[in-house]
């Protein structure tokens, strides 16, 4: 990785993706640039662990299709929450038409990245924000 390691020492991110590999690739691509990673199934299963969490991640990733609850409704229930809503946020999903680019936008994601990804960029898409705030 170009100058990212380490970039992410001391930070956590919570991964949103029903898609066991998906996660897995975050995962491992966030733990090298020095990130510690939790994992949350669906929208309701990431709720769940950002409500009960001692201390809340820096960003959470988030994938827009997936059971109980989408990625959509989980970001608009996370911007709703007065102790969640300054989370960053990044929609990570093959969702890449416009109309759905723009319902993330709407939602309040602070970064869209579309599936298949490239793992350099999203980790670098991850540090820039948790290095300079939300969008």
């Amino acid at each position: 990785m170009e100058e990212l390691t380490g970039v992410g020492t001391g930070r956590r991110v919570l991964v949103v993706d029903d898609t066991a590999s998906i996660r897995f690739l975050i995962r491992m691509n966030l733990e090298l640039a020095g990130f510690e990673v939790d994992e949350a199934v669906d929208g309701i299963d990431a709720l769940e662990i950002l409500r009960s969490a001692p201390s809340l991640p820096d960003a959470v990733t988030i994938d827009v299709m997936m059971p109980r609850m989408d990625g959509i409704a989980a970001t608009q229930a996370i911007r709703a929450d007065p102790a969640l809503c300054d989370l960053t946020v990044i929609m990570v999903t093959t969702q890449g038409h416009p109309a759905s680019v723009q319902r993330g936008w709407d939602a309040g994601v602070d970064e869209y990245v579309v599936k298949p990804f490239d793992p350099d960029h999203l980790v670098a898409t991850v540090a820039e924000l948790v290095r300079n705030g939300r969008r």
